[in-house]
C-alpha cells in the first residue's frame, strides 16, 4: 500500500471519529501542594474538543490523497 493513501485513510478515519464524538478528554495529574518531601496531588479531568470544520478538512483531505495518492506525473 502507498504510504500516501495510507495517510489518506487515516484522516478520513480520523475525521469521521472527530465528527461522530466531537472531541476527545483525559485525566491530568496537577500537583497541588509541594512542602518539601510531601507532595499532594489531584486527578484534573481535561476536554478538548474538535471542531467540525477539523473533521470535515480532514475528511476532505483524506479523500484527495486516496484519490490522488496513486497517479503521477
Amino acid at each position: 500500500m502507498n504510504p500516501i493513501k495510507a495517510v489518506g485513510i487515516a484522516l478520513v478515519i480520523a475525521g469521521i471519529l472527530g465528527l461522530a464524538y466531537g472531541g476527545f478528554s483525559y485525566t491530568k495529574d496537577t500537583t497541588v501542594v509541594k512542602i518539601g518531601t510531601l507532595e499532594i496531588s489531584a486527578k484534573e479531568k481535561q476536554t478538548v474538543n474538535v471542531p467540525m470544520w477539523a473533521g470535515i478538512g480532514a475528511i476532505v483531505v483524506g479523500g484527495l490523497l486516496l484519490v490522488m495518492g496513486g497517479k503521477k506525473g
